[in-house]
């Protein structure tokens, strides 16, 4: 990859040295967490963005090398290239162009232009192109024979050749792409005859919209309508403007011939250009769309799963039911099950042995939180625990996926003697006890926190879903004698082959007491425990290094220190004010630079800081369903859901509410990810309630004061006020005036 450090430097904007770097790394095996944390110096401090974007225009790079190259020897092998070919190839800087160059050397199934060729008729087709005063008739009679019976058959056939030559004409091809680009716009009508199936689509039913200008979530729902053949879709510019662009490169005289040549074009646009051309700005569209949605999911599955941890506590959790009851699990600090039980909060006559078995659980097990799930019963079952007065803090968890990891071979394997319906009030208590480690037992596409999911390219979501979970896991870093394998296989340089060799070992010894014994775990040789070290902790063994996010490699450096200020190691870790006596400039190396010196002073100040901050309690007015909701009420709420067109908040109903971009913020935005965080606590006005839908509409915007803004008429300032009116004006004498006058202008 190292080939490309120039043209990728240069089309990011980067120092080609940090480029060069980042691919060497990468190169080596190197993860993009490790990269980012730990050769800070050697890439400038590049952020895992960065690095990610430095892998992906690598590979792009790469394969526009490679195509470029199948295409040079296709070329060659059909003895077709010239000079002039092979430097069009060479300026080529696109995919798009160079497939537009390798258009008329592309083996094709049989057209009509070649079977026009094959019937002898491509010289008819040269004559029509020159366009001078000719006999035509006379003229396409001498290419008559057995295949072509008539002069109009030897004339469609010689304008089929030029509607060919003109979609194949690379100038032409990108004069089109231009202008599509430009001007073309989507459309869509509804097909005939399922206006009622297809009446989620009825903003679409006759729709138009600029394609520079239409937002992915609009593009993503038309596609899902075509694509259930609810809608017709179209992408296209003006025809006229299109057949003028075509004409002007071919049509050169006003005469029979150039009327055919005219023809030809216009066959050429309909039946050739525009298929191509519009499936080329759908997929193209379509990707687009795709990524904007897969940032707007990554994004927000970044900020789930870096949510607010309990921590270390010991938890009560309950999976809320009606007719199956509610089922509660008593979780001990590490999360590991203790008890479970069943009770019934929505039968009178059970309420009385339901009380009795949560205060006997409290009595017995001392939790220090209750989780409730978020789901059907979710706000009456808080409202019952509520009631008791068990003088502990209460969490309404979202249970999203929370079925979906109950039946799961994890949830199998993690409890093979336990019910369904045991493993989700778990995995409801784990949750508010550590998200990240949690949720990674669940496919990311069944936390709920994306938009149209469903229909963006499944591979890319995966691979970028993928990539943030590994991302957070590694700023977090993991307990090494608590973590689960499948948290412990997103850890930098592990995977799951090597997660589970680490819990077999783990089991074996009993825990890891350093880092060092990861190295006896089988298949974890060097290179992998240079990647992963920095990122697992290990709480009070053998050193106390090993706590933090110090790389065993820096440890030495550490000692130093310490031995500089006359301390021992020990002594040093979370010490603030001895940290604060450090010279830092003194330990610069060829191997160690300012960045990385700065990151293992701040760790030394705070070893193993979590960076997510402890969960709070939040509490929910006093409306438990929909029914309940009225338009003009102010309640509490938390975003649960943030996508490009709006987001939406949970206000303790079963329903989400929707609250419109354009109702977030009294400025103008146009991503609510500018103001909006997964989680955050807001304030909400009900402005619309459609029971019969279950929908809710909410603004933020209208439970704030509006920015002041200025009037045409300045009010006073301060030293304005109090101040007398001006006298009132007086007419100005003749002699005043050419005074005036002559102090400004002289004499």
């Amino acid at each position: 990859m190292t080939e490309y450090i120039n043209g990728v430097a240069r089309k990011l904007n980067l120092r080609q040295q940090d480029v060069a770097a980042v691919l060497q790394l990468l190169g080596d095996g190197a993860t993009i967490p490790f990269i980012a944390r730990y050769r800070k110096d050697k890439t400038g401090a590049l952020d895992e963005v960065q690095i990610q974007q430095i892998q992906d225009e690598a590979n792009a790079q790469k394969e526009f090398a490679e195509r470029k190259a199948f295409i040079e020897k296709t070329i060659t092998e059909q003895g077709k290239m010239t000079e002039t070919l092979q430097k069009k190839i060479d300026t080529a800087t696109t995919i798009a162009e160079l497939e537009d160059i390798y258009l008329p050397y592309k083996p094709k199934r049989k057209t009509k232009a070649q079977i026009a060729r094959e019937h002898g008729l491509e010289p008819l087709a040269l004559l029509l192109l020159e366009q001078g005063n000719t006999d035509l008739g006379k003229a396409a009679a001498d290419y008559l024979n057995e295949h072509v019976k008539t002069i109009d058959e030897a004339l469609q056939g010689a304008r089929d050749i030029i509607s060919e030559m003109v979609n194949e004409h690379a100038e032409v091809r990108a004069g089109m792409r231009r202008l599509f680009e430009r001007t073309a716009t989507v459309q869509s009508t509804v097909v005939a005859d399922k206006e009622q199936e297809a009446i989620k689509y009825k903003d679409y039913y006759n729709f138009t919209e600029p394609i520079s200008k239409i937002p992915s979530h609009r593009l993503l729902a038309i596609m899902r309508g075509f694509m259930e053949g609810m809608l017709r879709m179209v992408i296209t510019p003006l025809e006229e403007d299109a057949l003028t662009l075509a004409e002007k490169h071919f049509v050169k005289a006003g005469n029979e011939a150039g009327d055919h040549v005219k023809k030809a074009v216009r066959d050429a646009w309909r039946r050739l250009l525009h298929p191509s051309l519009e499936s080329e700005f759908r997929v193209a569209l379509k990707q687009k769309a795709d990524e904007e949605a897969i940032n707007v999911f990554s994004d927000n599955l970044r900020q789930l799963l870096l949510s607010s941890p309990l921590g270390g506590k010991r938890v009560l959790a309950i999976d809320p039911g009606y007719r199956t009851g509610c089922k509660v699990v008593n979780l001990d600090e590490q999360g590991a099950l203790l008890k479970t039980g069943l009770i019934y909060i929505h039968e009178p006559n059970r309420l009385y042995d339901a009380e009795h078995i949560i205060r006997g659980f409290v009595h017995k097990f001392s939790p220090q939180a209750v989780a409730v799930g978020d789901g059907t019963a979710g706000r009456e079952t808080e409202q019952f625990i509520k009631k008791l007065n068990l003088g502990l803090p209460i969490f309404l968890v979202n249970e999203d996926g929370a079925s979906i990891y109950s039946a799961s071979a994890i949830a199998r394997e993690e409890f093979p003697d336990e019910d369904i319906t045991i493993r989700g009030a778990v995995s409801i208590g784990r949750r508010l006890m550590d998200p990240l480690a949690e949720l990674v037992k669940i496919d990311p596409k069944s936390i709920g926190v994306g938009q149209y999911q469903h229909d963006v390219n499944q591979v890319r979501l995966k691979e970028r879903l993928d990539q943030t979970v590994i991302s957070c896991v590694n700023t977090v870093g993991v307990n090494l004698n608590t973590a689960s394998k499948h948290l412990l296989g997103y850890v930098s340089g592990i995977g799951p082959s090597i997660a589970e060799n680490i819990i077999t070992y783990r089991n074996e010894i009993g825990r890891f007491t350093n880092r060092k014994q990861l190295m006896k775990v089988p298949r974890l040789g060097t290179k992998a425990f240079e990647q992963c070290a920095g990122f697992l902790r290990i709480k009070d063994g053998d050193d106390p290094l090993d706590a933090s996010a110090v790389h065993p490699e820096a440890y030495g450096l550490v000692a130093a220190m310490a031995t500089d200020l006359g301390v021992e190691t020990k002594k040093l870790i979370g010490n603030e004010e001895l940290v604060k006596q450090l010279d830092t400039r003194k330990y610069i190396s060829g191997t160690l630079g300012e960045h990385s010196l700065k990151d293992i002073v701040n760790e030394l100040k705070k070893p193993g800081l979590d960076p997510r901050q402890e969960a709070t309690q939040f509490e929910f007015a006093a409306i438990y369903g929909i029914e309940e909701v009225q338009q003009g009420m102010i309640v509490p709420g938390l975003v649960t859901n943030i996508t490009r067109f709006g987001a939406f908040v949970d206000i303790g109903v079963k329903q989400d509410g929707l609250v419109h971009v354009s109702e977030i913020t009294h400025k103008y935005i146009t991503d609510p990810g500018e103001v909006l965080k997964l989680n955050q606590k807001v304030m909400v006005k009900v402005t619309g309630v459609d029971i019969p839908r279950k929908r809710i509409t909410l603004s933020i915007k209208q439970t704030e004061e509006p920015p002041a803004t200025k009037k045409k008429h300045e009010a006073p300032t301060p030293k304005q006020w109090n101040q007398p009116a001006p006298a009132e004006a007086k007419p100005m004498s003749m002699d005043d005036a050419l005074q005036l006058l002559k102090g400004k202008f002289g004499k």
